[in-house]
């Protein structure tokens, strides 16, 4: 059975791999068999968990959860077609109150939190710490402030970038594309760990050639 699941692995790696030569019906079957699955899969994980596991093991004892349950319910009129506009009802719902929910949560985490580092004395670890910083922390305190004071320079578009004002707003350009570079960089190394790790599994688990 563990030869048969190695077997059926690689054939799903070198079908999603194939599409480096061209689209081909071998990686449309497996692109079709990765959505259908994790479809699948987070239905039963959400229905067991949340259905199952929130409302009626826990017999309802919160009032949200029928709130819940109504709005979901509401959701699937949209396979009717004569009633199917019900749906939008819930739908807005959901989506406004998730827009509210993340721009709090991120306000708090990216905003604040950010202000905050920013501002942290130059000579300290922060605010109230007592504990003196060291060459390093100084050095990223300063840089810090610089980045976020020239890069604010550099969107301000009601002053012409010219003189020292221009100057500041190249100096935001380079924190920018440090930035906009190193974000980069995070994405394309963890998408090259997951390519390593199925050239692992080929040549590793699959063909034997690499010897653990």
């Amino acid at each position: 059975m563990e030869h048969f699941a190695i077997w059926i692995a690689a054939f799903l790696t070198l079908g999603i791999v194939s599409f480096l030569y061209k689209d081909n019906a071998w990686y449309k079957l497996c692109e079709a068999i990765f959505v259908g699955i994790s479809a699948g899969y987070w239905f039963v994980v959400l229905f067991w968990d949340n259905l199952h596991g929130k409302f009626w093991m826990g017999k309802g004892e919160d009032p949200m959860l029928y709130v819940g349950a109504i709005l979901g319910i509401l959701m699937l009129m949209r396979l009717i077609p004569k009633i199917g506009w019900i749906s939008r009802w819930p739908l807005a719902f959901i989506v406004g109150a998730t827009a509210g929910f993340y721009l709090i949560n991120y306000f708090s985490s990216d905003v604040m939190s950010q202000v905050g580092s920013t501002v942290m004395p130059f000579f300290s670890t922060g605010y109230g710490s007592g504990v003196n910083a060291s060459l390093y922390d100084i050095i990223g305190n300063i840089v810090v402030a610089v980045g976020t004071f020239t890069g604010l320079v550099y969107f301000y578009f009601s002053k012409e970038h010219k003189g020292a004002f221009g100057a500041t707003a190249k100096v935001g350009i380079f924190f920018l594309m440090v930035t906009f570079g190193a974000s980069f960089g995070y994405t394309v190394m963890s998408r090259m760990s997951l390519l390593i790790g199925r050239v692992d599994f080929l040549f590793g688990d699959f063909l034997g050639m690499i010897v653990q």
